[in-house]
């Protein structure tokens, strides 16, 4: 691509484009996939040394994006991700030259012999993969105090909406940033308590922390089986339902899909400008507002006055028994060490990390690279058995799922007839998390001195459709969203 024709794309159309403008115009022969690899790449080389939001590219992604250009010449598009660069966070599994370290540089020489269920469905919808992003170190499950974004590997993500001044959030840090700073068309991040929900709202982004069980888990280095899962981060919530139709589906080797009511569901059906006509819509602020200040509610408030006016039928002030239940994270404890152990003794054998304990002792071995923010978490995980037999977990797991549950998100549907709960920022996230039922976060605005703000849209077990219509309409009335100003080399 000539360098005039390529600032003209920079300047002009690639910031803030969405996902159907690309296919649009690559539908028309305006653009192709290997030139929208070179635009992004271009935007990482000039952008991204201010954020630290990507690990490494993908070294064959200008490859594989020439291949669907050609596939497109002779048999057409596989789907709406056909040549569509995406990044994916250093937790998520790829077979090929890109290495999954989970921010770590214990595992910085692992390549995965095999790509996650996440990766396969990518390719199989004919996105490419960009590149890894940072994140926190083993998603924030290290340390007391870690920061948001920071990783031995990859050192410190930083907000591009106010670098080093505002939360980037975690621990999808890097997907957050990137997509917020239009380094790729979109991101997947993983969650298992408010790491999608959390950056998005960040970063001015929509993130869909889905039911646990729409997408594989398979290949993504866990924290808790109970808990984990992959989701879209967007700049729209279009993109988000994109990214969702081609990620979700039923994997053989993950049982929990096979509980998914929603494996043929094209969520764009969903896309409603009316989407919040009729629905009736709980508000959750008791026990959500203690971390908010005073600017932030009034934005919530804003939002809540937005949704009225479209038709949406408000209650306030709903009840939620376990707002202030006194929540822990022992399931995590528990669960981490036989889910990474199991992880890490299936990586290449050159590997060395093959347990807990190996990683525990690399650290320790590497204090002054490794352990910044020390590693309490870790040794606290490797105290327990690894059986699951400890009935501390056993309370702990029925503790969260009751109170998640019949005294949280289905309680406050069911007492009041509710379609949606809405929540200031992702103040619930640990709710839904415990739950595994989903949460759409969606950009609601801005401080006065420009950090973003977001709202969340919560359900029930594979509620996802209501979720996009709600957010949808409440996106398209609104339209807050609006790019970083980024500092170039």
């Amino acid at each position: 691509m000539e360098s005039e024709k390529l600032n003209k794309y920079l300047d002009h159309w690639i910031e803030e484009a969405t996902i159907t403008q690309m296919q649009e115009k690559m539908s028309s022969g305006e653009l192709t996939s290997k030139e929208l690899v070179l635009m992004y790449l271009h935007r990482i080389s000039v952008y991204d040394k201010s954020i630290h939001s990507i690990l490494e590219v993908n070294p064959d992604a200008l490859h594989i994006a020439s291949a669907l250009d050609a596939e497109r010449k002779e048999t057409g598009p596989r789907s709406a991700l056909h040549g569509i660069p995406i990044l994916i966070k250093d937790n998520i599994d790829t077979a090929d030259k890109m290495h999954t370290s989970a921010g770590s540089l214990a595992l910085k020489d692992s390549i995965a012999l095999r790509d996650s269920h996440v990766a396969e469905q990518l390719r199989a919808a004919g996105a490419v993969i960009l590149g890894k992003t940072n994140m926190t170190e083993w998603a924030n499950f290290m340390a007391y105090g870690m920061k948001s974004g920071y990783s031995s590997r990859g050192g410190q993500v930083l907000n591009p909406y106010g670098p080093g001044q505002f939360d980037v959030g975690g621990s999808s840090s890097g997907s957050g940033a990137a997509i917020a700073a239009n380094l790729a068309a979109a991101a997947i991040g993983t969650e298992t308590s408010g790491s999608i929900l959390n950056p998005s709202c960040q970063n001015s982004l929509v993130g869909i922390k889905p039911t646990v069980g729409l997408i594989s888990r398979r290949g993504i280095i866990p924290i808790a089986h109970t808990q984990d899962t992959a989701g879209p981060m967007t700049r729209t919530v279009r993109d988000a339902a994109i990214l969702l139709n081609a990620l979700k589906g039923k994997d053989e080797e993950d049982p929990i899909t096979k509980t998914n009511p929603l494996a043929e569901k094209d969520f764009t059906e969903h896309l409603r400008k009316d989407g919040l006509k009729g629905k009736r819509i709980g508000i959750a602020l008791d026990g959500f507002t203690e971390h908010l200040s005073e600017e932030t509610l009034k934005i919530f408030h804003d939002a809540v006055a937005v949704l009225e006016a479209a038709g949406a039928e408000i209650i306030e002030h709903i009840d939620f028994p376990s707002a202030n239940a006194k929540w822990r994270y022992d399931v995590l404890t528990y669960e981490f060490k036989p889910d990474l152990n199991a992880y890490l003794n299936g990586l290449h054998p050159s590997i060395p990390i093959r347990t807990l304990n190996d990683l525990i002792q690399f650290n320790k071995e590497n204090e002054e690279t490794m352990l910044k923010y020390g590693q309490e978490v870790l040794i606290q995980s490797n105290a327990t058995s690894g059986s699951l037999t400890e009935a501390d977990y056993v309370n702990s797991l029925e503790f969260d799922f009751y109170h998640s549950t019949k005294q949280g998100i289905d309680y406050a549907l069911e007492k009041y007839q509710l379609d949606v709960i809405l929540f200031p920022s992702e103040e619930a996230s640990h709710i839904s998390a415990k739950a595994g039922y989903p949460t759409i976060a969606v950009p609601a605005g801005y401080t006065s001195i420009g950090e973003p703000v977001g709202i969340t849209f919560a359900g029930s077990a594979y509620s996802e459709p209501i979720l996009i219509e709600a957010a949808f309409a409440f996106e398209q009335l609104t339209k807050f969203r609006k790019a970083p100003v980024l500092r170039g080399e």
